[in-house]
């Protein structure tokens, strides 16, 4: 199948800026967030919200949870998958986009049609030591990443496309880096109209905060 190049901007630096999908916390600090002060009818609603989690969590998973995941599929509780379960594959390509952007090459090994992704990338030195990174801001956090729409549209079954992120600059690169890796964690998988993310898919396990070069096996 033919590889599309995508080039894709995302000016919000969130888990899950998608239109369609409800704003999410940053994942262990290690995605880069916007600070905001909360007022008062914020905190009002974030104790709704949690008054609200118990009937969340008692959701009835779903039935077409993929293989080896289980879970309601919704945003906030997907279908989680476990160890080295992997829906998508992304690997840096060792080029840049016309910005000095590292390039990757992703493919879709699900049967469904996926319109959600979150990526995390990693960075190496020659020696394999992971090394720390540095955000728009300037936090520094043991990788990068970010989640919304990031494919330019819908990847289907098999396909393969050539991105770069917004949120992964050629300023996002530590010096010394020798080789970048990442992961799609957590994907959405379109609804008819390929317009929204009907339900959702993550594996936590593919994203530890410290991870050995070659990732989870």
């Amino acid at each position: 199948m033919t590889v599309r190049t995508r080039v894709i901007a995302l000016f919000v630096l969130l888990a899950g800026c998608d239109k369609d999908a409800p704003k999410a916390a940053p994942d262990g600090g290690a995605i880069p967030a916007v600070t905001a002060s909360v007022s008062a009818s914020a905190s009002a609603s974030a104790s709704a919200s949690a008054s609200a989690a118990p009937a969340l969590s008692a959701l009835p998973p779903r039935s077409d949870c993929p293989k080896g995941s289980a879970g309601p599929g919704t945003f906030d509780h997907p279908c989680e998958g476990k160890g080295a379960a992997r829906l998508m594959t992304v690997e840096a390509t060792g080029k840049s986009d016309e910005k000095g952007s590292p390039q990757f090459r992703i493919v879709n090994k699900h049967s469904a049609v996926i319109l959600y992704g979150k990526v995390t990338a990693y960075f190496y030195d020659k020696a394999g030591k992971q090394l720390e990174a540095k955000d728009a801001s300037g936090g520094k956090h043991e990788h990068l990443g970010c989640g919304g729409n990031i494919f330019g549209g819908v990847m289907k079954p098999s396909e393969k496309a050539v991105v770069s992120f917004s949120c992964l600059k050629k300023e996002h690169v530590p010096e010394g880096t020798a080789s970048i890796e990442a992961e799609v964690s957590m994907v959405g998988f379109a609804d008819a109209s390929e317009k929204k993310s009907e339900f959702y898919w993550k594996n936590d396990d593919l994203v530890p905060a410290a991870r050995k070069k070659g990732g989870v096996k």
